[in-house]
């Protein structure tokens, strides 16, 4: 019996050091409360980062950036209320570390959202924008598309397109002026499920805006995680401190590249169709 407890034992000291060592590589966070956290762990992972899920407000400490997920905003909130995450994240904003929010997590960072539920929820804030909750309408208005990537992304290589995947996804309505404006999608009059009348995209066809960058903060309506194209994950990465230990390998980013899936068809959900990319190594 003292022979087990001490193997016992030793197999805990030893998964206790394990995760020690694994904490001090970690370099960037996913907040984990709900949503498609483990997607962006694994898109981190392909590019050689270590990613670590980030619950409580300790698990903060070391990291060189955060990922804010696609999930219910309004639950993730709850969630991070109650977990008295709010103060501890708006203090790692204010620190200059950078946060890229993807759906949910772009709402959480806006510093105005509308269109939400009765009561409305607890954001960070720091993005100067305006974002509308469900811009394009419920789950079943979920669609895929294709649209010209970036400068900032197009320099990391791969295609000159990317593939954005919204569900029930916000949209940003209003940008200030020291909002750099990534991504914007033509929403032909009438499309827009946005229960906003005053909407001048809806009314007139114009574009709406779908990513933003300002300062440390990086935002998309789409999930980036849910495709097979982790450059948004690279430019987030090079958004860290060079003094962090987030650095995109080379090579990484090429095999990121050429794993880009051909555009199909924009309602072509599930995404899931061809998810061997999700597999946890």
């Amino acid at each position: 019996m003292t022979q087990m407890r001490s193997e016992e034992l030793f197999r805990h000291l030893c998964s206790d050091s394990c995760r020690c060592e694994r904490k001090a590589e970690m370099a960037v966070g996913v907040l984990a409360l709900q949503g498609s956290f483990k997607e962006h762990i694994v898109a981190l992972r392909k590019l050689g980062v270590d990613a670590v899920e980030v619950r409580k407000p300790e698990q903060l400490s070391g990291l060189s950036g955060l990922i804010i997920p696609g999930g219910e905003s309004t639950t993730m909130a709850k969630l991070a209320e109650q977990y008295k995450l709010i103060p501890a994240l708006k203090d790692f904003g204010i620190s200059g570390k950078p946060i890229w929010g993807t759906c949910a997590g772009l709402i959480f960072l806006a510093d105005k959202a509308v269109g939400q539920k009765i009561g409305g929820q607890a954001l960070l804030g720091g993005l100067d924008c305006t974002v509308h909750r469900n811009y394009f309408g419920s789950q079943l208005n979920s669609f895929e598309t294709e649209l010209p990537a970036p400068p900032a992304l197009a320099e990391i290589g791969g295609s000159e397109n990317f593939r954005a995947v919204f569900i029930r996804a916000p949209a940003i309505v209003d940008a200030g002026p020291n909002v750099e404006v990534l991504a914007a999608l033509d929403v032909p009059s009438g499309e827009s499920g946005a229960s906003s009348p005053g909407n001048e995209a809806e009314e007139k066809g114009q574009k709406v805006i779908v990513a933003v960058r300002q300062g440390n903060l990086l935002a998309t309506a789409f999930h980036p995680e849910l495709t097979g194209d982790t450059r948004w994950h690279s430019l987030f990465l090079k958004m860290v401190p060079k003094g962090g230990k987030a650095d995109v390998p080379v090579k990484a980013v090429e095999e990121s590249a050429s794993l880009i899936r051909p555009f199909t068809d924009p309602k072509d959900l599930p995404v899931f169709r061809d998810a061997s990319f999700l597999v946890f190594e």
